[in-house]
């Protein structure tokens, strides 16, 4: 008798455990039916996304360098956000706008993805932007202090005798030829007679001063006006007195005629594209070249040349071992008078200025 009642507890025992193990299963089982195929919380929906480019307008299309981006971003039913900048950075966020920073310099285009979620529902969206990024600043004038052009970057070439182009001016340093005012640097051509010229201008470089090799130069001018003007941005290898010209190289940045109004010149002097057969491309960007500021740049690089005007890019050439594109360049502003380049002088031509607003190079 009890050996069973202890048996009759043990059957009951696994009775009441299968029992139990039958009624959870069974929960389980309905549970799975009534989920299969069904989904938690509300789909996104209408998803939009913008990016606003700090310092983006007209004259910058791809921002002022900085390279900070502002999302936007909406959607119907959506709880959290997560943004593929295309940079291999993921940003994640319950709410817009949401603020990135790129870091790569120059200018570069990036496929951005984005998806408004739901719980784990979710809709996705991408867009295209582009971006300047102007990196380290290597070297800079903001022409804010009056008087002469600091001294500390800016010499001078002195003289007349054409320069190798049959000019007419005689370049000096004197104040009523060049200088610092109201925020801007002020070459100044004009018609008088000076040391055997009929005309006088100036011309500053860096050479002795400042040299580099590779960066982005960008430059902010407002260029003379008058037949026969003939301002230009441009550099020289810092191997001119061995190496002579075109050896040297030569990177014209920009160059204008004041007979062909608002046609830009990007150009390049080097050993067979030198003198009447330069390697250069003009362009009419605008119409407003004598009248109001704009920016000129270069984006050098061991393997491109690329020239802008406003951000705008123009021309695009391939640098190599072959070419002496590959060593350091000296700066050089002027407004030259006639010349081969330059054309007729307007006889009525009284005096022009020549406006730099800054000039900045980057790494």
């Amino acid at each position: 008798m009890k050996q069973n009642k202890i048996f009759s507890k043990f059957k009951n025992g696994h009775i009441n455990m299968f029992i139990s193990s039958l009624m959870l299963f069974a929960f389980v089982s309905c549970t799975s039916e009534s989920n299969e195929g069904k989904t938690f919380g509300t789909n996104p929906s209408n998803i939009v996304v913008t990016a606003q480019i700090a310092g983006q307008s007209a004259q910058y299309p791809n921002g002022d360098g900085i390279g900070t981006v502002i999302f936007n971003i909406s959607a119907t039913d959506a709880t959290s956000y997560k943004i593929d900048t295309g940079t291999g950075d993921i940003l994640e966020a319950t709410a817009g706008p949401v603020s990135y920073t790129y870091k790569l310099s120059g200018t570069n285009t990036y496929k951005v993805n984005v998806s408004a979620y739901n719980g784990p529902n979710f809709v996705s969206t991408s867009i295209n932007i582009t971006i300047f990024v102007a990196g380290n600043t290597l070297f800079a004038d903001e022409f804010n202090i009056d008087g002469a052009p600091n001294s500390s970057k800016w010499g001078y070439d002195i003289g007349a005798g054409g320069w190798g182009n049959n000019e007419a001016q005689y370049y000096t340093s004197r104040p009523e030829n060049v200088i610092v005012q109201g925020g801007y640097l002020k070459i100044i051509a004009k018609k008088e007679a000076y040391l055997g010229s009929s005309y006088t201008s100036a011309r500053l470089l860096t050479k002795g001063k400042y040299a580099f090799k590779y960066g982005r130069v960008e430059i902010r001018a407002k260029l003379p006006t008058g037949g026969g003007t003939w301002p230009a941005l441009w550099m020289l290898g810092s191997n001119l007195d061995t190496a002579g010209w075109p050896a040297c190289g030569e990177i014209d940045i920009m160059e204008h005629k004041g007979n062909e109004l608002n046609k830009i010149h990007g150009t390049l002097h080097f050993p067979g594209r030198s003198g009447g057969n330069p390697d250069t491309t003009v362009v009419t960007p605008n119409t407003t070249a004598t009248t109001e500021f704009h920016n000129y740049s270069i984006d050098w690089r061991s393997d491109t040349i690329k020239f802008y005007v406003d951000g705008v890019l123009f021309k695009t050439f391939g640098n190599s071992a072959s070419v002496p594109f590959n060593q350091n360049f000296f700066l050089i502003f002027n407004c030259a008078m006639g010349g081969i380049f330059g054309g007729a002088i307007d006889p009525n031509f009284n005096s022009a200025t020549f406006e730099i607003d800054y000039i900045r190079v980057y790494n």
